[in-house]
């Protein structure tokens, strides 16, 4: 059904919308203008009596963002929409402008392929389905997820457009004004001084009114929703330096003769006004190309995401989309080519570049059952994969997802600076009107133009933008450097945390070890025969998925043993396992398992297992109808970075403890090869938790590193959860940080990340806090009495616009960390 159809319909009633949701999800029965921000309220649900689906077919939520979407279910190609909404879902036949508010038209098929959403950098809060401007601080929204390049593209060489015609317009008009100054210079000669000034004006206008435009819809926009920001600052200081020249070209009778030269004629300020927003224009332009190489460590992640897959069906290859491919297809991937999701190896070889990924430089070689990782590039084999994580379940998605809400986050340290930049604008313009009745009091004569002039400058030179993107411009290049290295950020509050933290809490299977524990010794010490204890024991594991577990069933199956079946398999949280065999209680896990059992080893093999243990291996006991009937020892080797990581740790000045469930001669034993601060044995996953209370009790900031879902509370518990990314699901879910590679580096190179990006941020503060401070004051003139200095509108012009820049300068240097 057609738009014009569905209007038709007599019965339906319209409810009307802000766009702006000023009182949150509130409808209005009339149009009309909002009562709160005055914006055109826009219609809601004037074709309620049609199913709302877009031209795929799919049903749309019913929600003020989505009514411009889907309400024709005939072709939209060539079809365009107003981005502002200004006539509701209206659509046009042909591109062009919007007749009401001017914007250009955009395509409607683009809404439905990008569904993408816009935020602003400094404001995450702000959240809109189409680009525009902030209506907070009117800075540029840029995409949630991804990254629309070309919105980026289009957006950077509308501005360059614009500058270009600025600056050619503006160089006369300034070199006219400056011929009082330059002796070489003789326009007299050619014209009359009234003459110049109309060629100053022609020249000067299509500047102010085509290529700085935008800024003065911005600055009123702010007014209008009484969220005063930089664009307020410029349009007054600028509108009112091109309005006095105006009426004092059209009415020069009107002003006192303190506003005129000797010849009688006003001064203007045509130049100030053209090259104030030309410089601005000139500082958007290189904002806009900063800030998209910000973005660049997502730009290279969705680099890596292979357009097509590889899908092998009845032993037949046939390349579909990427998106076509579902958990369970079985792809092949071709030497040089990037792996297109997650999976498994099912047939061949392959030597994998993780480095993209896990920050590692070195190949990774892959054979049959191994894990692969999509995005990741294959080497000079070909190999079959069977998928089991498509789209957003993808490691390379999540990351780039985690990037993401990490870059909208707010750290706490930015809390001073919000709370400056929200009165920041009102400030100012105090100070300017402030300068301006000074100025005109006790200035010297012509006392009223040096207080229009000092009063422009002090609007102009304000730069609430540097304050604002003081901590968000280095939290977003930050976060995506982290990514780069294997380093994955939750939010903001982590990086400044991370920086605080003097105690590591680190678990030792899978942290400090490699989590690949294998079988080293098996001993009957009762009827059965050796092998006889290893069959029973990797019988009753064979139902449990703990890593050592996995070790004693693959020692039992590399020996050719074969596996009985066990009833009532029962694990036993902290202890081990339990089950019944021929109708007797069997049993295998640590000393808290023999307690149950009320079973004591004797002497002598207490000392074999305390022999075991000292050489590092996790002892457990094979317990049968209350007896220990032997002992299987198992040892899970020391990461080779782990010794250099730890150290690294300590020169940093943190105390790194290890809590284990292994018992205290193996944790021991670690502990001194390490030479770790401390460390705790036989722990419970409530000895941890209770651990971290105590040491936070005590004053400390502590993190936690771990990999299982035993270690989900003691991450949720601590300041800062670490999980490796070898580990758990919901052990990464419970963590602020992910290390990817699952490496006691990674968390060293997160401390160093947080450091760097910490005073990084603190940098861009106190430039942004002491250009402010500096840089108005001289604007208002304070040092005239002393030193007979004052700061013209377009030096305060220049020095605003490269105060932003300077800011996304510093912050991309972290780039290079």
């Amino acid at each position: 059904m057609k738009n014009d159809e569905i209007s038709e319909q007599p019965d339906v009633k319209i409810k009307y919308f802000c766009p702006m949701k000023c009182e949150g999800e509130k409808v209005y029965d009339q149009p009309g203008d909002c009562p709160v921000c005055n914006m055109h309220l826009i219609p809601v649900n004037h074709n309620k009596n049609h199913e709302e689906h877009d031209h795929h077919g799919h049903k749309e939520p019913e929600s003020p963002m989505n009514v411009h979407q889907g309400k024709d279910s005939g072709d939209t190609n060539d079809k365009y929409y107003c981005t502002m909404l200004c006539e509701g879902d209206k659509t046009y036949p042909e591109p062009g402008d919007c007749p009401v508010c001017g914007m250009h038209l955009k395509k409607l098929e683009a809404v439905h392929k990008s569904g993408t959403f816009y935020t602003c950098p400094m404001h995450p809060e702000i959240r809109q389905n189409k680009p525009g401007s902030c209506p907070k601080c009117g800075m540029t929204l840029v995409p949630e997820k991804g990254i629309e390049s070309g919105e980026e593209e289009k957006s950077y060489k509308i501005m360059v457009k614009k500058f270009r015609i600025a600056l050619v317009l503006s160089i006369p008009v300034f070199i006219i004004a400056m011929s009082d100054v330059l002796p070489f210079l003789h326009p007299e000669n050619i014209s009359s001084k009234k003459v110049w000034s109309w060629i100053e004006f022609i020249l000067a206008t299509p500047v102010i009114f085509y290529s700085g435009w935008v800024f003065f819809k911005r600055g009123w926009s702010s007014i209008r929703r009484w969220a005063p920001n930089m664009w307020t600052l410029i349009s007054i200081g600028v509108g009112s330096a091109y309005l006095f020249s105006v009426f004092a070209l059209l009415f020069p009778s009107i002003f006192p003769q303190q506003f005129k030269d000797m010849q009688g004629n006003v001064l203007l300020y045509f130049e100030a006004s053209a090259v104030i927003i030309t410089l601005v224009l000139m500082g958007q332009v290189l904002e806009l190309k900063a800030h998209g190489k910000t973005n660049s460590a997502i730009k290279a992640l969705l680099n890596l995401v292979p357009p097509i897959a590889r899908l092998i069906t009845e032993g037949k290859e046939a390349e579909i989309p990427l998106e076509q491919v579902k958990a369970g297809d079985f792809l092949r991937v071709k030497p040089g080519e990037k792996i297109p999701v997650d999976g498994v190896l099912t047939e061949g070889n392959a030597v994998i570049d993780e480095s993209m990924i896990t920050g590692e430089p070195m190949p990774v070689d892959k054979s049959k059952d191994d894990k692969v990782t999509g995005g990741t590039i294959n080497g000079n084999t070909v190999f079959e994969m069977k998928a089991e994580k498509v789209g957003d379940e993808t490691l390379l998605a999540q990351i780039i997802e985690r990037v993401n809400e990490a870059s909208r986050s707010r750290a706490p340290i930015q809390r001073l600076a919000d709370i400056v930049a929200k009165y920041f604008v009102q400030i100012i313009v105090a100070i300017s009107l402030l300068t301006f009745a000074v100025w005109a009091i006790w200035g010297p004569e012509p006392a009223y133009v040096y207080a229009f002039v000092n009063a422009v400058s002090v609007l102009i030179i304000a730069c609430p933008c540097a304050l604002g993107l003081a901590t968000p411009i280095s939290i977003m290049v930050g976060t995506g450097r982290g990514a780069q290295m294997g380093i994955l950020v939750k939010d903001a509050r982590a990086i400044e945390e991370m920086n605080k933290v003097d105690t590591l809490i680190i678990d030792k299977t899978g942290t400090i070890t490699e989590g690949k524990p294998s079988l080293k010794g098996y001993k009957s010490f009762g009827k059965l025969s050796d092998e006889e204890v290893l069959m029973l024991a990797a019988s009753i594991d064979a139902n449990s998925e703990h890593p050592l577990a996995q070790a004693i069933v693959n020692g039992a199956k590399e020996k050719k043993i074969s596996l009985k079946k066990l009833d009532n398999f029962e694990s036993v949280t902290g202890k081990g396992v339990q089950a019944l065999y021929l109708n007797k209680k069997i049993g295998l896990g640590n000393h808290r398992l023999l307690e149950d059992f009320m079973v004591l080893p004797d002497n002598e093999k207490t000392r074999l297992v305390k022999e075991w243990q000292l050489e590092g291996q996790t002892v457990t006991y094979l317990i049968l109808d209350k007896n220990v009937e032997g002992i299987i020892g198992v040892s899970d080797k020391i990461k080779e970075s782990s010794a250099k990581a730890i150290q690294s740790l300590q020169k940093m000045g943190l105390n790194v403890i290890m809590m284990t469930g292994d018992n205290e001669n193996t944790a021991r034993t670690v502990a001194g090869e390490l030479h770790l601060d401390g460390f705790e044995a036989d722990c419970l996953p409530d000895d941890k938790f209770n651990k971290i209370k105590e040491l936070q009790k005590q004053g400390h900031i502590v993190a936690m590193a771990g990999d299982g879902i035993n270690d989900a509370p003691a991450l949720t518990q601590a300041n800062i959860g670490i999980a490796m990314g070898t580990g758990t699901d919901i052990a990464m879910q419970s963590a602020e940080i992910t290390l990817v590679k699952g490496d006691l580096n990674g968390i060293a190179n997160a401390r160093s990340l947080s450091s760097d990006v910490m005073r990084n941020i603190k940098q861009n503060l106190f430039f942004a806090f002491f250009y402010n401070i500096l840089g108005v004051p001289i604007a208002a003139g304070v040092l005239f009495p002393v030193f007979g200095i004052l700061l013209s509108p377009m030096i305060a012009a220049a020095a605003m616009s490269f105060s932003s820049v300077t800011v996304i300068s510093n912050a991309l240097r972290l780039r290079r960390k």
